[in-house]
């Protein structure tokens, strides 16, 4: 059995921090991999790409730390990296929730001391709207899940990433945003302004990282071709998703470019 987390029952979103504490005493300390395997965190691993990048890396030995929100989409991950001989660590956690996720990075550096990869695909995607008309909450959540969270994590994650000798971090861009050329696609203001932030910090942190020698983390900014993920069918409602690449092969493909 992988190392499944039962969350604890009624406790409010700002009692995380206290509710994970049970959690990563069931998760962090079961011996679920192999000591030569390396370490994978992947956060927003329940679905769509996050997902199909677990289980990509499971089949090729990979340890997998599964961060995401849904505890019933992290179970189901589960079943499939262990059906196909893989293993991983499920938390399910709010990455916006800062107190659980310094204690996630400490107990990940408690038990494994390093990760080798990070791949962060965690977004909030908010309704398309004109740029006049979107509403606050929208833009409170956006920021919050997408590019505050991105900022906050990166430095929990770096001395994780230095441990292993120079681990890797790995970015997502999303070209739905994007009008093919400079410009933003009308409706996608909200969308668009978060997800160009978090990928300039991605791009800083690896242009800082790029004179500092070995053990710094190299950085990588992919932009996936089309997929069939909830969030693409948010904004394009009708596409014909037969012609769009399977998450499967586009994780295969990103897994298989960092080998290179």
């Amino acid at each position: 059995m992988g190392a499944r987390i039962t969350p604890l029952p009624g406790a409010a979103d700002w009692r995380l921090a206290t509710r994970f504490r049970g959690w990563h005493e069931r998760a962090m300390t079961q011996n679920t991999h192999s000591p030569d395997s390396p370490i994978a965190l992947i956060t927003g691993a329940s679905r769509g790409l996050g997902s199909a990048l677990a289980e990509a890396l499971a089949a090729r030995g990979w340890h997998v730390i599964a961060v995401a929100r849904t505890t019933g989409a992290l179970e189901e991950l589960d079943d499939r990296i262990q059906a196909a001989g893989g293993r991983a660590t499920l938390v399910p956690v709010d990455i916006t929730q800062d107190d659980a996720m310094r204690q996630i990075c400490r107990s990940i550096h408690d038990r494994w001391g390093k990760v080798d990869l990070w791949m962060h695909t965690a977004v909030h995607v908010p309704p398309l709207s004109p740029a006049g008309h979107i509403a606050i909450k929208d833009w409170d959540k956006a920021i919050a899940t997408t590019l505050r969270a991105t900022g906050t994590l990166i430095p929990m994650i770096e001395p994780l990433l230095r441990a292993a000798g120079g681990g890797t971090a790995v970015f997502f861009d999303d070209a739905a945003w994007h009008d093919g050329s400079e410009g933003v696609t009308k409706f996608f203001g909200a969308y668009g302004a978060v997800k160009a932030g978090q990928i300039a910090l991605a791009r800083a942190w690896a242009a800082e990282n790029a004179g500092l020698g070995a053990r710094a983390p190299r950085v990588v900014v992919d932009t996936p071709a089309p997929m069939p993920t909830a969030t693409r069918g948010r904004f394009f409602p009708g596409e014909d998703r037969a012609a769009l690449t399977p998450c499967a092969v586009e994780a295969n493909r990103i897994v298989a470019a960092l080998d290179a």
